[in-house]
């Protein structure tokens, strides 16, 4: 067994902080928690002293793209390196992703199920997997692969099959091939974005209601979860009628107030995903700019509106700005658009596993759920960029399992 001491404890519940707690381990669960004088430690517990840190449940991004590289076209087709090396770039990022702090990753398309089965066997590092495999979209919509000039490209991964499908029969058919591949989550699109093509914007509609009432009951009838990517518009309305685990982005939801009302009796969870807005604001293609930049103060007014209509809002990247392992970025500008430090820490730690479907086994700091915890030195409540700067992220564990260990060394102590 190994007991963690000393350290301030933020349990991922959003409840009170507890000074000088125990958090007991027999890998890989959480045997007990709570202060130190409440924790009977057994004999031959190995002790790790993390005094004056914090202790707090590891990371959960609701919303990334692991494989992804970058926006442009030989980047996103894969025209650009053999896939081999394309994989072993994936590897490392998984690698990265997990000593950031982050033990879990909802992959929102595009990440072959081998990793997740590579991470669970133990054969490379990474984060517990919950994986969509590719975004279902009709002809025309966000996964269609088809450049300015007409030329359609296809997935150069047999275990990446094509989104594409338009009608009710067709995303029913196209929902069972992508548990047959192995999807945890079905990801769709019913609205364009901030980076689709030039005359397909981020109201644009991609789905017909009956389309979309089709696909999430098709989900629903095979065990999985929806997230919809869905920005503003008819589209977003659609997703939200149809009853979907979770709309992804939802920058427009201010400019209909009924929505947000909506979206908390259905338990429809909000992934805002501010970082990658962020990141097309400045950099990308001069119309993906302008869209990004139009929309950041109704994005903002619309987190506000969910917040205070009960909806449960969780932190994403989508992949941010390609810097992969910088994902806590996104926990800073949860704060910068107004959620206090304790909101964003459950955002990416309790509220993020019930988003993701792991509510029972991860994402708080409670007897018998996965061991996956960080040791930060500073107090993230204070300042909360201290989840960021990995130079302060002193352990990184996951279902007991030390991955990152930058503790001093001290004399062991006597139990």
């Amino acid at each position: 067994m190994k007991a963690l001491i000393g350290a301030k404890l933020i349990d991922g519940t959003g409840g009170p902080v507890i000074d000088d707690a125990t958090v007991l381990i027999d890998e890989p669960h959480i045997v007990e928690a709570g202060p130190r004088a409440a924790v009977m430690i057994p004999a031959d517990t190995e002790i790790i002293d993390v005094s004056g840190m914090t202790l707090m449940p590891g990371l959960i991004d609701c919303h990334d793209h692991l494989a992804s590289k970058g926006y442009d076209l030989a980047s996103r087709w894969g025209l650009n390196e053999p896939i081999s090396l394309r994989h072993l770039r994936t590897a490392y990022v998984l690698a990265q992703t997990l000593a950031a702090g982050y033990t879990c990753v909802r992959d929102a398309g595009g990440l072959d199920v081998g990793f997740k089965m590579a991470v669970e066997e133990g054969l490379y590092p990474g984060p517990r997997l919950v994986n969509s495999i590719s975004i279902i979209s009709p002809t025309g919509g966000l996964d269609d692969r088809v450049s300015g000039s007409g030329h359609a490209h296809a997935h150069n991964d047999p275990r990446l099959p094509s989104g594409v499908a338009d009608g009710v029969d067709a995303v029913r058919t196209k929902v069972r091939e992508m548990v047959r591949v192995g999807a945890d989550v079905i990801k769709f699109a019913t609205t364009g974005g901030a980076s689709s093509r030039p005359g397909h914007g981020p109201k644009d509609i991609e789905y017909t209601p009956e389309e979309v009432k089709a696909l999430v009951a098709e989900a629903r009838s095979l065990g999985r979860n929806t997230m919809c990517h869905a920005v503003g518009g008819q589209g977003l309305r659609n997703a939200i009628e149809a009853g979907v685990g979770s709309i992804e982005h939802g920058c427009y939801l201010a400019e209909d107030p009924d929505l947000a009302k909506m979206m908390a009796d259905q338990g429809i969870f909000l992934v805002p995903t501010f970082e990658v807005y962020e990141y097309h604001s400045t950099v990308s293609a001069p119309h993906m700019q302008e869209r990004a930049r139009s929309l950041m103060e109704i994005h903002r007014e619309s987190m506000h509106q969910a917040l205070a209509a009960g909806v449960k809002v969780v932190a994403g990247t989508d992949a941010g700005g390609f810097v992969h392992g910088d994902n806590a970025r996104e926990i800073e500008l949860l704060v910068e658009r107004g959620m206090s430090p304790m909101q964003a820490i459950q955002a990416a730690t309790g509220w993020a596993a019930e988003c993701v479907g792991l509510d029972k086994e991860i994402g708080t700091i409670q007897k018998g759920k996965l061991a996956d915890l960080l040791v930060l030195d500073g107090d993230p409540l204070k300042d909360i960029t201290i989840v960021r700067d990995q130079d302060r992220m002193m352990l990184v564990m996951k279902g007991g399992q030390v991955f990152v260990d930058l503790l001093p060394m001290g004399e062991p102590l006597a139990v």
